[in-house]
This record gives structure tokens, sequence and C-alpha cells, in this order.
């Protein structure tokens, strides 16, 4: 049964790990050596994104174990990670139906995200869930050689 929650104090550090984790298995791969090696200095990394902005989370737990999160602000869903264990479960819909539903009730009408080219399950997700491509750019973030999509749907 997965159970969708606000995210709590004692989710830090689980919420890290999903972090870390789906960072390595995501986006590490299409990465050049200068951009990881950049990622792994920076000041705002998962630790400090956790204590930041963790409290304004949504988490999905499945048997007692976070398997997913969610972190939207004012119609953009900042990010949505699932642990890989729990992937292809619905757990991504149902954080996004989460988000979708509060953005919806605090009367913004579209919510927008971005994913990467390379990302094509996230894509797969969001375009299921009704989400149009609007924009493509470098990633000027991570790695510059990495794409960008801009997604967006009408709520």
């Amino acid at each position: 049964m997965t159970l969708i929650r606000p995210a709590c104090a004692d989710d830090a550090p689980a919420l890290i790990a999903l972090l870390h984790a789906t960072f390595l298995d995501t986006w590490a791969p299409q990465m050049s050596a200068e951009s990881l090696a950049r990622w792994h200095e920076r000041d705002d990394g998962p630790e400090n994104y956790v204590c930041d902005k963790g409290a304004d989370f949504v988490v999905a737990e499945v048997d007692g174990t976070l398997a997913g999160m969610i972190h939207w602000h004012e119609g953009f869903v900042h990010a949505l990670h699932v642990d890989a264990r729990f992937r292809r479960r619905g757990i991504g819909a149902a954080l996004m139906a989460e988000a979708e539903a509060a953005t919806r009730a605090a009367g913004i009408a579209r919510l927008r995200l971005e994913t990467d080219t390379f990302n094509g399950p996230s894509q797969a997700l969001y375009r299921a869930l009704g989400f149009v491509e609007i924009d493509r750019y470098p990633d000027a973030q991570y790695d510059p050689r990495i794409v960008t999509v801009l997604l967006e749907k009408a709520l």
C-alpha cells in the first residue's frame, strides 16, 4: 500500500539517500567528468536541499519505506524522484496527482516542470499525464551538453 503524505524531519536521511541514489543512476552517467566534479563540489547538494526545502516535500511511503518524493511551488515542479526499487508502480503518477491537485486548488492554471532529453522514462510519464513540451535549452546548472526539456500541463 502506498501512502502519500507530507515529509517530516525524520524523513531527512532517507530523502538525502534517495536524492543521491537517483542522481547516480539517472544523471551521473550522462554527465562529463568535469560536470560531475563540479556537482560534487557544490554547496547546495541534496543535504542542503532537504534542509532548506524538505518541509515542503510530499513523500510516497510503501510499507514503511520512503519510495519517492515531490517538491513543487507556485506551479512549478522542482523535483520528482522515485527510488529505483519502486519505479513503474504508479508512485510518480500518484505524487504528480498530489501536486496537480494542490496547484489547481491554489488557483494556478498551469503546472510546469523540467526534465532532460536523456531521461526517457520521465518524459514518458509526463506525456502520459498530459504534459506537452514547450521549450528545450542547454542545462546550464549541471552540464551544458545536456538538453533540458520544459513541459507544461493546463490544469
